[in-house]
């Protein structure tokens, strides 16, 4: 079995400071390898390492041998598309804003794989077919929901027919069965080559199988055979980890209190469409002070665009929409974004935007730091920009800057997709809390039934 990928010793470090601790692991050809870990753990680190992707203020050490030879930065970016490609956390991260889902896809087999045109159409076509985008690929990013816009980045990612695919979290913010999906084309991409994925989500380590990595703050914790190390873990983090999955939560959604029972928000028969196609009808609901409910449903079916109705983000077809608050500010009805970097600028550190909203709105900074804690932040993020911080980290980030603002209402749109089940469930528990504590209504998007379930007290089935 021939070696594709070899890394020995490779450690990442922000000046003498060491992010991912020195890590060695060998991909076989037609075996996959997965890294399984908490948010911020330093996965996706390792994987821009490899591809050469880094922030300029990171630097690497160690040695990346890419196809039995040991090769430079500049001789991996060589490889990138025909044999090397990385599938980045962020789809909005790879895709052209101006150009159709179609064209992107066809591009690369045009170009990277010098098909005709004739044929680079056809095997575009056939691509989205297989994710579920065949009625789609007239569409730009922008008009796809999140989970939608993946599965293209996917498409385009791995239609150059790389050998060497690094996935960092393919299946975030999609339902089970486009996950089950995504997982299946992943593997048959890779039957020539080899699949180094990264995810949170333990059930898609346990279908991957394979060899399995578990990592935690930088460091390697547990290695071994992914149904081994999933049945019987060694590592209490590992153990800990499995059972953070929403399937085993207990119920956490606290009873409304009565002297905030009354409406926030009533929906009577509304009606959404988006780009010529009616999403929903006839939806009819009332949210109350202090009330979470949930949203559930397959990607692309007009959960986020429910959520943007509500805030005035998006037009109703027909129905309408009644806000009871009058008292609150426009800033304090609030979304926290599925993809958090459309919701930050990288051209300023985090601290500076915090700043920002310290100054507009007069907030008292002592509250920053025990909210940080709560959310599991730690302060050297303030230093960095949006792009300097990993998914999870940039989502807590924008929780934190959401609850600095004492919202009364908050459409969260999968606030935990890109983060591991153990800060999924203390993020989610948060957000539940500060619906009780401040009699703040919460929109909760999920494409995890058993979340939903477990946390919200009225789900919206789409």
């Amino acid at each position: 079995m021939s070696v594709l990928l070899k890394l020995t010793n490779v450690a990442v470090y922000a000046d003498k400071t060491c992010l991912l601790e020195p890590m060695s692991l060998t991909l076989h050809q037609g075996e996959p390898l997965t890294i399984l870990g908490q948010t911020g753990s330093g996965k996706s680190l390792l994987a821009q390492a490899i591809m050469g992707l880094l922030p300029e203020n990171l630097t690497v050490s160690g040695d990346v041998e890419v196809f039995g030879r040991t090769m430079t930065i500049d001789e991996r970016k060589a490889l990138w598309g025909r044999d090397l490609v990385m599938l980045p956390q962020e789809p909005w991260n790879s895709l052209d804003p101006l150009m159709k889902g179609v064209d992107q896809v066809q591009e690369v087999y045009k170009f990277v794989r010098e098909k005709t045109d004739e044929e680079s159409l056809s095997l575009a076509e056939n691509d989205l077919q297989h994710v579920g985008l065949a009625d789609n690929g007239h569409k730009r990013p922008g008009e796809l929901s999140g989970g939608m816009a993946q599965r293209l980045a996917i498409a385009a990612a791995t239609a150059g027919g790389a050998h060497v695919i690094l996935a960092d979290e393919p299946t975030k913010g999609l339902d089970v069965s486009r996950r089950d999906g995504i997982v299946s084309l992943l593997q048959t991409r890779s039957t020539l080559g080899s699949l180094l994925t990264i995810t949170h989500d333990v059930a898609v380590a346990r279908q991957l199988g394979g060899l399995l990595l578990v990592m935690k703050e930088g460091r390697l914790v547990e290695q071994g055979e992914a149904s081994q190390v999933l049945d019987y873990p060694k590592d209490d983090y590992t153990r800990e980890l499995i059972a953070a999955e929403p399937s085993a939560w207990t119920d956490i959604a606290p009873s409304v209190r009565k002297d905030s029972a009354e409406n926030i928000l009533v929906a009577d028969k509304v009606s959404v469409k988006r780009g010529g196609r009616t999403l929903f009808d006839d939806l009819s609901f009332s949210i109350k002070k202090g009330e979470v409910v949930g949203v559930v449903g397959d990607s692309g079916c007009g959960k986020s665009s429910l959520g943007d109705a509500l805030l005035n983000f998006l037009p109703v077809a027909s129905g309408s929409i009644t806000r009871f608050d009058k008292t609150a500010k426009p800033y304090q009805w609030l979304k926290l974004y599925q993809d958090p970097p459309s919701a930050f600028s990288a051209s300023v550190t985090l601290g500076k935007l915090l700043d920002d909203l310290i100054n507009l709105h007069g907030i008292d900074r002592a509250r920053i730091a025990p909210l940080m804690d709560r959310l599991s932040l730690p302060k050297v993020i303030l230093e960095r920009n949006c792009l300097g911080v990993s998914g999870g980290e940039l989502q807590r980030f924008a929780i934190l800057r959401a609850l600095l603002l004492d919202p009364v209402f908050l459409f969260a749109d999968e606030p935990t997709s890109r983060l591991d089940p153990i800060t999924a469930k203390e993020v989610t528990a948060l957000l539940v809390e500060l619906a009780s504590e401040a009699g703040c209504a919460v929109l909760l998007v999920s494409h995890d039934p058993a979340l939903v379930q477990k946390t919200c007290h009225q789900v919206i089935t789409l």
